[in-house]
């Protein structure tokens, strides 16, 4: 699949197959990733790779409860996002595999330079026949001490985009309509 094609054809699945995504196809995907330009080529980028429908449910249902506990009369959870309110509803998508990029780098740059290794595995993983999903909803508890302690994830290292990989469910949908660039000025 050309870089073009894949630009133009990655959606963001939510429906996931139970078949696991292999080891040396997650690497292949990471090796896209680090391919991505940075700030000074910092590299500011670090990947914590979890595994397991299960796991990512039980994760799931920490996120949920999270929000839940954080909702205000201002700010409802579901307001937010309904998912917290259905115990069913699995923020992961039942996708079997979350990757999460974090910053290793307080740097004003890293966390951009962090999406642009997102996309780069994103777009690998569609021209490998995968669906991809931001799943933002995660970072708050990503975020958390105890969560950090339980991953074994190092000081000072901040997540900023936890992707979830798998093989779609169904055929990726039509692309949405989207509008032209808006360009602001052109000297």
């Amino acid at each position: 699949m050309e870089a073009i094609e894949a630009i133009y054809k990655r959606r963001s699945v939510r429906s996931y197959t139970g078949r696991p995504v292999d080891k040396e196809t997650i690497q292949r995907l990471l090796h896209a990733a680090v391919q991505a330009p940075s700030a000074r080529n910092a590299q500011p980028w670090a990947f914590a790779v979890l595994q397991g429908a299960e796991r990512l449910k039980a994760y799931s249902d920490r996120v949920k409860t999270l929000v839940l506990q954080n909702a205000t009369e201002h700010a409802p959870a579901r307001a937010l996002h309904p998912g917290p309110m259905d115990p069913d509803y699995n923020i992961f998508h039942g996708a079997g595999t979350l990757i999460v990029i974090y910053t290793k780098s307080g740097g004003e740059f890293a966390p951009g330079d962090c999406c642009q290794a997102g996309q780069n595995l994103m777009l690998a993983a569609c021209a490998l026949g995968l669906g991809t999903c931001p799943i933002g909803f995660s970072l708050p508890w990503l975020r958390l001490p105890e969560t950090r302690r339980e991953l074994d994830i190092p000081e000072g290292y901040l997540p900023i985009l936890p992707i979830v990989v798998g093989y779609p469910k169904a055929p990726l949908p039509p692309p949405p309509d989207r509008s032209a660039p808006e360009i602001v000025r052109w000297l």
